[in-house]
C-alpha cells in the first residue's frame, strides 16, 4: 500500500511541476516581446452625453474590427464601463439600427453612385493602415484597433488632437529659406562662396565662443548675430583680401549649411516632460508636440515660457485652434523653459454643438465665447435657452440661461452646459393627402379652410371618392379624433366649409383605391400565361395579345373562359359555382362579323388548349456499336428498338449486344440512392469512353431515370416480339464494344475486374478478388448483368445455387448490416440491474 501511496505522491508532485511551469512560459515569452497597449479606463465615460453621430461611428469602426454585441459587452466590461452606461450603448445602437435600415434604400443607391471613389479611399486607408502596423505583432494590432473603437466614446478635451494625431505634425522644416532674423551661434555651419574677377569657396563652422576662422582671411565674431549682420562682416573682411569685390568684379555668397541643435525644458503638466534636443529653428508648438502636449491636467491656454530666468511670453494655444493665430508661437533657444501650468476653469459642452467637448475657459470669457469654441450650434439646436449644471459647496445645480444673457453669464470650473433640440413639432402645419394634384404638407394661414386647402393642391382628381372625406385633428390634449363630411356637397356650397387648425390632417381617398385590383388570367398555349390588369371592353383576343400570342400549338377552336357568380345559391348541391363559356377565334385574331368578339369580366380565367393534331418532335439516341450513332427522330407512335436499329444501319462487328442497355426517362419521383446508383451503373456498361462522356453529359440523362434490362440478342432474332418494346421519348440505347471481363466489388478484399472463361465459377472468381472480407454478406451475393439485369444467390434445403457469370458480368458482394456496440453505462446498466434482480432472488428465497 505505502509503495502504492509513493507513486502517487510523485505523480502529484509532477503534475505541480509542470503546471508551474505551464503558468510561467507566458511570462517568459512575454518578456522578450514589444510591451502590451495600455487597456484605457472607460469608467468616465457618459453615454448620454455622446450625439447619435459619435454612437454610429463608433458602431461602425467597433464592426469592422469583427466586434458584435456579445463581443463589445465583454470588452466594455473588461474597461471598467459601469453597467448602466453599457445598457444604454446597446439600447441606443438598436434604436440607430433601425433608423438607418430605413434609409438603407437611399444609402445603397448612393453607395452605387460613389462606389469606385469609396474602393480607392478604403485602399488607400488599408495601404497606410499596413505601413503603420508592420512593426506590431497580431495581438498588439488587435488591442490598438479595439482601442481606438473605444476611444471614440470618450468625450476629448478641445485642443488635445492637435499633439494626438497621428495625421499631424509640428516637426520643423528644415528645406527652407534661413530665415532673416535668425541668430547664429555655436555649432552653426556657414557656405561661403566668393566668385567673380577671383573664386574661393569657404565652409566653416561657429565655434562655441561664436567665432569662425577663414584661411587666409582670419577670425570673424558672427555669434549672436543675425545672418544679414553676419554677412556684412564676412563681407568687409574678405574686401580686404580680394580687391576686385570693391569694383563689383569679384562677389560673396553666404548660406547656413547646417543649423545647430539646442536643448529646450519642457516641464509641468505635460504627458512626457523633460529635455528635448531640437534643431535651432523650433518653435513652442514644435517642443510641445514632441512632448505629447499637455496632459489631462494641463492648461492649453496657460503655457509659459521662460528664458534667462524670466517670463518671455504666455502661449495660448486657442488662438491658434479658433482663430488661426500663430504669432505667439515663438522661435526657442537654447536652454529655454516651457512651463505648462494646470489649467484653472474647465467646462463641458455637450448636445447639439457642432464641437461637443471640454473646453479651458479664462476669467473674462462668457458663454458666448465658449460657444465660439464649441463651433457655435448644430442646425437642429435650440438657441434661446442653455441649460447649466453647477457644482455648489455642497451639491450640484441646475439653471437655464437664456439667450440674451450669453455674453454676460461667466462660466465656472466644472460647469456642464446641455444644448437642445428644438421641439419635434410644427406650429403652423397642416396636410393633405389622397385624390388630389399636390398632396404634401402647407402652412396653415390666417383664415384657411378645407376646401381653400384643396384649391392650393391644385384640386381633386377625377377618381376622388366624393361621398365621404376625413379630417384627423389633435385634440387640446393631444388625443385624436376624426371629423367626416360629405366633399361633393363642400365643394359645391351645400354645406359649410371647415376651418382648419394645427395639425390637420385631411384624407381624401380614390375610388381606385377603395376595390379590389381587378385581373384577368390566362392559363395554356399563349407565350406569356400569367395575371393581366383588367380593362374595361377588353376583348379575349386583346387579353391573347398581351399574353404574347397563341403558340404554334394552340387551338382557335373552343377557347374555355370561366367566370365567377355573384349569386350562386349556397344551399342547394345542384347550384353552379361559376359560369364556362366556350369561344373560337381566328389565328389573326381580328374581329371578323361572322366571329364571335367576346368581352372578358374581371377576375375571368382564360384556358387556350393544345391543337389535338399537334405532336412536337420525340427523339431517341443511339449510342455505341451501330453504323449511325447519334438522335433519330421518332417517326410513328408505335416504333420498337428494332425499327430504331434498322434505321442506325445495324450494328457492328465488334457489337456485344448481349450487354445493351436502354435507358428510360421518368417523370414520378423515385429514392435519390436508387438515381445515383443506376447513373453509375448506367456509365459503367458503356464500354466506350467518348459515348459515357456523351450520355452523362446529355439532359435525359441528367434527369431521374429508370435502368432498362433488354435482350437485344433475341429482340434482333424476333423484331416486333414481347421483347422488342415500344421506344419512347428521350430514350438512350447503348450497345456496347465485345466485353471479355467479369468485374468483382463490394466486401472483397481486392476489387478486381479479370478476363471471363467460361470453365471458370462464381467461386473461382471470388478467389481471383482475394476472397471474402470479415464484413461480407456471402449469403445475399449477386450478378449484374452487363444489359442492367440481376440474378441473386438462391438458396434450397442445404445447397447455395449462385448465378451463372456471362462477358461484362459483375459480382456484387454487399456489407453485414452493422450493429451497434453496447456503451459502457449501458453495459454498467444491464448489469446493475440483473445484481439488483440476483440479490432479489436470493432474498425471496431464503
Amino acid at each position: 500500500m505505502s509503495h502504492y501511496k509513493s507513486i502517487v505522491n510523485r505523480l502529484l508532485v509532477s503534475l505541480f511541476i509542470l503546471s508551474v511551469c505551464c503558468m510561467m512560459l507566458p511570462i517568459n515569452a512575454l518578456a522578450q516581446e514589444k510591451p502590451a497597449l495600455e487597456i484605457q479606463n472607460l469608467n468616465t465615460v457618459k453615454i448620454d452625453d455622446l450625439t447619435d453621430e459619435q454612437i454610429l461611428n463608433f458602431w461602425k469602426k467597433a464592426k469592422s474590427n469583427n466586434i458584435n454585441k456579445a463581443k463589445l459587452e465583454l470588452l466594455a466590461l473588461e474597461r471598467k464601463m459601469p453597467e448602466k452606461e453599457l445598457n444604454k450603448l446597446l439600447t441606443r445602437i438598436d434604436k440607430l439600427e433601425e433608423q438607418v435600415l430605413k434609409e438603407s434604400k437611399i444609402a445603397i443607391e448612393k453607395k452605387n453612385g460613389d462606389k469606385q471613389k469609396k474602393d480607392d479611399v478604403l485602399d488607400e486607408k488599408k495601404q497606410k493602415d499596413r505601413q503603420s502596423s508592420e512593426e506590431l505583432t497580431e495581438e498588439e494590432l488587435t488591442e490598438r484597433t479595439i482601442s481606438e473603437s473605444f476611444e471614440m466614446l470618450e468625450i476629448k478635451v478641445f485642443g488635445a488632437e492637435l499633439f494626438n494625431n497621428k495625421k499631424l505634425t509640428f516637426e520643423p522644416s528644415l528645406n527652407i529659406p534661413t530665415p532673416s532674423n535668425y541668430q547664429l551661434g555655436g555649432g552653426d555651419e556657414l557656405n561661403i562662396d566668393v566668385y567673380g574677377y577671383s573664386e574661393a569657396s569657404y565652409t566653416a563652422k561657429v565655434s562655441p565662443d561664436g567665432f569662425i576662422r577663414l584661411e587666409g582671411v582670419g577670425v570673424i565674431q558672427v555669434g549672436g548675430n543675425s545672418i544679414e549682420q553676419a554677412k556684412s562682416k564676412i563681407t568687409a573682411q574678405l574686401r580686404q583680401v580680394y580687391q576686385g569685390m570693391s569694383s563689383g568684379q569679384t562677389q560673396v555668397s553666404i548660406t547656413l549649411s547646417n543649423i545647430r541643435s539646442i536643448k529646450v525644458n519642457i516641464i509641468g503638466e505635460v504627458n512626457m516632460p523633460g529635455t528635448y534636443l531640437l534643431p535651432s529653428v523650433a518653435s513652442v508648438f514644435n517642443a510641445l508636440y514632441a512632448s505629447g502636449g499637455p496632459n489631462n491636467n494641463g492648461s492649453f491656454r496657460n503655457i509659459t515660457i521662460i528664458r534667462g530666468g524670466k517670463p518671455i511670453a504666455t502661449v495660448d494655444i486657442y488662438d491658434f485652434l479658433v482663430k488661426g493665430d500663430s504669432k505667439k508661437n515663438i522661435s526657442l533657444k537654447e536652454q529655454d523653459i516651457i512651463k505648462v501650468n494646470a489649467y484653472q476653469k474647465r467646462v463641458q459642452v455637450k448636445g447639439l454643438v457642432k464641437r461637443p467637448a471640454y473646453f479651458e475657459v479664462l476669467d473674462k470669457e462668457t458663454l458666448k465665447d465658449l460657444l465660439v469654441f464649441a463651433g457655435g450650434f448644430a442646425p437642429n439646436a435650440f438657441e434661446g435657452k442653455i441649460k447649466v449644471q453647477r457644482n455648489t459647496a455642497s451639491q450640484k445645480s441646475i439653471a437655464d440661461v437664456n439667450k440674451e444673457l450669453y455674453g454676460m453669464f461667466l462660466p465656472e470650473n466644472g460647469d456642464i452646459y446641455t444644448v437642445g433640440e428644438v421641439l419635434d413639432r410644427f406650429e403652423n402645419r397642416v396636410s393633405i393627402e389622397g385624390a388630389v394634384f399636390r398632396p404634401g404638407d402647407y402652412a396653415l394661414e390666417k383664415g384657411l379652410t378645407t376646401k381653400k386647402l384643396i384649391e392650393k393642391a391644385e384640386g381633386l382628381k377625377e377618381d376622388a371618392f366624393a361621398t365621404r372625406a376625413i379630417i384627423y385633428r389633435l385634440k387640446d390634449d393631444n388625443e385624436l379624433e376624426m371629423l367626416s363630411f360629405n366633399l361633393g356637397e363642400l365643394m359645391s356650397g351645400l354645406v359649410n366649409d371647415i376651418p382648419l387648425k394645427r395639425e390637420d390632417r385631411i384624407v381624401i381617398a380614390s375610388k381606385m383605391d377603395m376595390r379590389e385590383a381587378f385581373k384577368v388570367r390566362i392559363e395554356g398555349e399563349v407565350l406569356k400565361p400569367g395575371e393581366f390588369e383588367y380593362a374595361e371592353k377588353m376583348k379575349l383576343q386583346d387579353l391573347i395579345i398581351a399574353a404574347g400570342g397563341l403558340k404554334e400549338s394552340a387551338s382557335i377552336k373552343k377557347i374555355q373562359v370561366g367566370r365567377r357568380i355573384e349569386t350562386a345559391d349556397r344551399q342547394s348541391l345542384s347550384t353552379n359555382i361559376s359560369e364556362v363559356f366556350s369561344v373560337d377565334i381566328e389565328k389573326d385574331l381580328k374581329d371578323y362579323p361572322e366571329v364571335q368578339s367576346f368581352e372578358l369580366k374581371p377576375f375571368d380565367i382564360v384556358t387556350v388548349f393544345p391543337n389535338p393534331g399537334y405532336i412536337v418532335q420525340t427523339t431517341i439516341k443511339v449510342t455505341g456499336q451501330v453504323m449511325y450513332p447519334g438522335d433519330f427522330v421518332i417517326n410513328k407512335s408505335a416504333e420498337r428498338l428494332s425499327d430504331v436499329i434498322k434505321r442506325a444501319g445495324g450494328i457492328t462487328n465488334d457489337a456485344f449486344p448481349e450487354g445493351a442497355i436502354l435507358i428510360r426517362d421518368r417523370s414520378n419521383t423515385i429514392n435519390q440512392r436508387v438515381i445515383t446508383m443506376n447513373k453509375t451503373r448506367a456509365l459503367n456498361k458503356v464500354s466506350n469512353q467518348n459515348d459515357a462522356k456523351d450520355i452523362a453529359e446529355s439532359d435525359e440523362f441528367n434527369r431521374q431515370f429508370d435502368l432498362v434490362a433488354i435482350d437485344l440478342p433475341r429482340i434482333m432474332k424476333k423484331p416486333g416480339g414481347k421483347e422488342d418494346i415500344l421506344i419512347t421519348d428521350k430514350d438512350i440505347l447503348n450497345i456496347p464494344k465485345k466485353q471479355q471481363t467479369v468485374m468483382i466489388s463490394g466486401e472483397v478484399l481486392f476489387p478486381v475486374k479479370v478476363v471471363y472463361q467460361s470453365n471458370l465459377n462464381f467461386h473461382d472468381y471470388i478467389s481471383n478478388s482475394g476472397g471474402f472480407t470479415s464484413s461480407a454478406l456471402k449469403r445475399k451475393a449477386y450478378v449484374v448483368y452487363a444489359n442492367g439485369s440481376a440474378k441473386s444467390t438462391k438458396h434450397f434445403l442445404f445447397f447455395t445455387i449462385r448465378p451463372k457469370l456471362k462477358p461484362g458480368a459483375e459480382i456484387i458482394v454487399p456489407p453485414k448490416e452493422k450493429r451497434e456496440r453496447m456503451s459502457t453505462a449501458e453495459t454498467i446498466s444491464i448489469v446493475t440491474a440483473s445484481t439488483t434482480v440476483l440479490i432479489l432472488l436470493s432474498t425471496l428465497l431464503k
